[in-house]
């Protein structure tokens, strides 16, 4: 097999609400932290152990919009995406590294304007269960064969 594949599934917590920022041409990223969770018991002590993982997320254009609009800190989202490293120089001239998903289709699994018993209307409802190609410019992917 001559490919490669660079896919990541995810199933967390958002660690703070999503962070915008917008560009020169109506371009915008949203980025955001997701927890995932290990929970296992430690045999010689018997005692419950949980792990915590934090994800750095990218989310963009009309994708990141939808995130800032329905998901807040504690929110649960399904993710899948590709891993992606890159290197800056920073203002003390020290080079930075930092590793990131680069989101490509989610699901929102909670958002806390479900659990605080708001009724979400047909926009938010639709929202929820879209699924974003990074490549079709945010549009939701059609996946019926005709």
């Amino acid at each position: 097999m001559n490919g490669t594949l660079n896919k990541v599934m995810l199933i967390g917590h958002l660690g703070d609400d999503v962070k915008m920022h917008y560009f020169d041409g109506g371009n915008c990223i949203g980025r955001f932290q997701l927890a995932t969770n290990e929970v296992y018991i430690n045999k010689t002590t018997n005692e419950k152990i949980t792990s915590t993982e934090w994800h750095n997320l990218v989310v963009r254009n009309k994708a990141a919009e939808i995130c800032e609009k329905y998901l807040s800190k504690g929110d649960k989202i399904y993710i899948e995406g590709r891993i992606k490293s890159r290197q800056w120089q920073a203002e003390d001239g020290t080079t930075k590294y930092t590793t990131e998903i680069q989101v490509t289709e989610f699901t929102f699994l909670t958002t806390k304007k479900e659990t605080t018993g708001h009724k979400p209307n047909s926009e938010s409802e639709s929202a929820k269960n879209a699924n974003f190609d990074a490549t079709n410019e945010g549009l939701p992917v059609n996946d019926l064969p005709f």
